[in-house]
């Protein structure tokens, strides 16, 4: 992530916007020294509204702390076995 301040990137906004499309880096905007905002993405901001909204679900976070839990205890499984369990599902 970058800083810049708000005339910087006013005089360069194209240039910032592309930069930021194409490397995901985000770019806090200072004015006054201090950070006002931050331009990122779409790509990134759609990205941290999903998983905004799976951990606001209760019942999310719990899988997840269950999946964790499980791997900590060693319960892991490989691409071919993930993906043979989910072929089964199919039928």
């Amino acid at each position: 992530m970058t800083t810049q301040s708000l005339a910087a990137v006013k005089a360069h906004f194209s240039q910032v916007i592309d930069e930021v499309s194409s490397t995901h880096q985000r770019v806090t905007v200072t004015k006054n020294g201090s950070p006002v905002a931050v331009i990122l993405a779409v790509e990134d901001y759609e990205s941290l509204m999903e998983t905004l909204e799976i951990l606001s679900d209760p019942r999310a976070r719990s899988d997840i702390r269950e999946a964790e839990v499980e791997m900590a205890g060693g319960e892991a499984y490989d691409e071919a076995q993930v993906r043979a369990a989910l072929a089964a599902r199919r039928r």
